[in-house]
């Protein structure tokens, strides 16, 4: 799980010379064929200029550039150990899909999915989501994803959660007005929010309940949820 946190720009007015990052930036030791994959494959998979060192001026994004054409790109925010994303990919060849990770393991264990999966659709940023919102174009994403994000508990942590205006307001923009955003979770007041804040946004509420999305794959983290009696619970939006 890799939930972003609160941005310190409530004006939108670009990156902010800081921002508050909390959650795990790497885990435990990586195997000699992971830190392969990181060394040998990151750097073709990542969009250049995501960054503020690479982009201080922060200019917008080309995303035919990323994956070569003008296709339909998607977005998955925090994609954890990479199942979801690779799944999406060879599902749908005929899209881009950015991935968004700060945990560097779960970045690790995602490039050698792609490796086995043999799909070349997929971009990976090796982040918090919000470096991409900086340099995203305004309606360029078709459609997003929040998969088991971060829960953080603790009633003064939620502002923590992705499901707040900082994270979605930026979401918004970035999404072109009828995308569809999914977000999955096991954790009832995690959805309790989402409910509320994510049309506060300008989203609709599509679908909201136990019955995933027919072209789902259940991930690592549902399966650990599922293990421990948690219930998966699926809610679809769509950006006004």
């Amino acid at each position: 799980m890799s939930d972003e946190t609160h941005p310190e720009d409530p004006e939108g007015a670009g990156a902010p010379e800081w921002r508050n990052f909390y959650g795990r930036r790497a885990g435990k030791t990586m195997r000699p064929s992971q830190k392969s994959y990181l060394s040998e494959d990151l750097e073709t998979l990542r969009p250049f200029g995501v960054t503020a060192e690479e982009n201080p001026a922060r200019e917008l994004l080309d995303l035919s550039t990323v994956f070569g054409d003008a296709r339909p790109v998607w977005l998955e925010i925090g994609f954890g150990g990479g199942e979801h994303m690779v799944h999406m990919a060879a599902t749908y060849p005929e899209v881009g899909i950015i991935g968004c990770e700060p945990f560097i393991n779960g970045v690790a264990m995602l490039l050698g999915k792609i490796r086995a999966a043999g799909v070349s659709n997929l971009a990976v940023h090796p982040g918090d989501v919000r470096e991409l919102f900086d340099v995203l174009p305004e309606g360029s994403i078709a459609k997003a994803f929040l998969n088991y994000p971060d829960p953080w508990p603790k009633r003064r942590h939620h502002r923590r959660r992705f499901v707040t205006q900082d994270h979605l307001v930026p979401l918004h923009r970035a999404l072109a007005p009828g995308a569809e955003f999914r977000v999955a979770t096991d954790i009832p007041d995690y959805m309790r929010q989402t409910l509320e804040e994510v049309p506060k946004a300008g989203f609709l509420l599509e679908e909201h309940g136990p019955t995933a999305w027919k072209d789902w794959i259940s991930t690592r983290y549902e399966k650990k949820a599922l293990r421990e009696g948690r219930v998966p619970d699926y809610a679809t939006f769509r950006r006004l």
